[in-house]
């Protein structure tokens, strides 16, 4: 499965791109070319959608929950069996340091795939309502779940192994037929899926795989007429045209995207361990991470003390070659990405006062490497406090008192995530519970994992994964009345 050919998976069968035609894909932390993907044409997208539809109205798997779970779970074997392969291969192409791709992005999503069955197995499906008289006449109801049909899976390059597989998995474990769309820089985190899903004989139809450079390709997914659901992660930006896209057929939309999130050190906090942790944290993946906790609040008498610790912090970083254990930071993911980042430290000296860090990693000969970076002093409304960088940037910001730290907290079009650090628990509680965010961690309790509820408020998206709810959302309810 693991080998150097790779393919698009569309109804079943392992395919080339339209005319064999191909883009490189780069390894980030060498700038060196390590292999290539198919580039798919919209006849591709095309073909890949229609099986995916076909094999839900007219196949087995929406109304087999045996046949899923005995596909998946020889799917999931089949990634176990290549982990080791694969795992040096995804970290290459999305340059994620070793022990991300250990604790978050490669191995746990390949558990995923049991779990989703299991939390499908013990969902509701179908519940009767109390026998009633509607409208003169005596009915039975029964409320049912259906699989929501053909799902797009659009992912992106930070995190994809985990985020196809989280999509997916989900979709495919209560019935719906999906075709996954990955960044392009990130194609291989999809084609070894492909190949997988392939030696596991899953039908056809059911899991189609389409890699491309091409963005007018991947927008055919947000306006297919075929297409039921699309299941995005990435910016807001690109969630908002999706939503625009997919508005013409009223498509069901699930969003995760952009962050800007808080953390609240409070005044009675251990300062060096709240502050040290949430820099630490902003350099890992190199900040690429939507709920990274990029805003530092800090009362104003602290804001010295915790500039200090947060400068020590991120020049302490060890950082670079992202196979080496000891690095929880490599590169960025392209040179657009670092010019996008490297924008933003320019624009910081002109907002902020810069601390440390502020440029390129010029240590480094190749790759996409900037330096950990702080800046102090930072009104909340500078564009670096409220727009996302997805990178290592850390603004740290003084407050008043408590009102005035939820006050800046949620001044901001995002509500992905947040954090507040205080020994009083039920002080630094209330204090969470008045963050307008889908997930708060609590003097560094960690929310992230696959029992948990994960999405946004406000324009940090739409739906939730992971959880019961993560499953329901790909699912449609449907009442069916009976006489009494």
């Amino acid at each position: 499965m693991a080998n150097d050919e790779h393919l698009l998976l569309i109804d079943g069968e392992l395919v080339p791109a339209t005319g064999n035609k191909t883009y490189d894909n780069i390894n980030p932390a060498t700038e060196e070319v390590i292999g290539s993907a198919p580039d798919a044409s919209a006849a591709d997208m095309q073909a890949a959608i229609l099986a995916a539809r076909k094999a839900f109205d007219a196949g087995d798997w929406a109304n087999d929950p045996g046949l899923r779970r005995e596909s998946l779970l020889r799917f999931q074997q089949i990634l176990r069996s290549q982990v080791e392969v694969l795992r040096p291969r995804l970290i290459a192409e999305s340059g994620m340091p070793l022990p991300i791709a250990l604790g978050i992005g490669v191995d746990p999503g390949i558990e995923y795939l049991s779990h989703y069955l299991d939390v499908y197995d013990k969902l509701e499906h179908e519940k009767a309502l109390a026998l009633k008289t509607v409208h003169g006449a005596p009915v039975r109801r029964t409320v049912r779940r259906e699989p929501v049909g053909v799902v797009a899976a659009i992912t992106p390059w930070n995190v994809p192994f985990e985020l196809n597989l989280r999509k997916a998995g989900a979709a495919l474990a209560v019935g719906c037929t999906v075709v996954v769309k990955p960044a392009p820089e990130t194609p291989w985190s999809a084609t070894f899926l492909a190949a997988a899903a392939a030696e596991a004989g899953i039908p056809a139809g059911v899991f189609n795989v389409v890699t491309t450079s091409d963005n007018s390709v991947a927008e055919i997914l947000t306006s297919h007429v075929a297409v039921d659901q699309v299941a995005f992660t990435g910016s807001t930006a690109t969630g908002r045209k999706i939503m625009a896209n997919g508005a013409a057929t009223v498509k069901r939309i699930s969003l995760e995207l952009g962050g800007k999130s808080a953390a609240i050190v409070l005044d009675d906090a251990d300062l060096q361990a709240a502050v040290a942790g949430t820099a630490g944290g902003v350099c890992a993946l190199s900040g690429q991470g939507c709920t990274h906790l990029t805003r530092l609040l800090v009362p104003h008498r602290l804001m010295a003390e915790a500039t200090e610790i947060a400068k020590a912090t991120m020049e302490s970083m060890p950082y670079g070659d992202p196979l080496d254990a000891n690095h929880i930071m490599g590169p960025l993911i392209s040179a657009r990405q670092r010019e996008r980042v490297l924008g933003y430290m320019e624009l910081g000296k002109q907002e902020a006062k810069l601390v440390t860090g502020g440029g390129a990693a010029a240590q480094f000969e190749r790759g996409y490497f900037v330096q950990p970076t702080v800046f102090t002093d930072v009104p909340n409304s500078a564009r670096i406090a409220q727009e996302e960088i997805f990178g290592p940037v850390l603004s740290i910001i003084g407050y008043h008192d408590d009102e005035d730290a939820i006050r800046i907290a949620n001044d901001s079009i995002y509500g992905l995530s947040g954090a507040v650090f205080s020994p009083d628990e039920q002080r630094a509680t209330s204090v969470a519970n008045r963050l307008r965010t889908g997930t708060v961690s609590i003097n560094g309790a960690s929310w992230f994992d696959v029992d948990s509820p994960f999405g946004g408020y406000k324009q940090s998206g739409l739906g939730r994964e992971f959880g019961d709810e993560g499953l329901e959302d790909f699912m449609e309810i449907k009442t069916v009345a009976l006489p009494g």
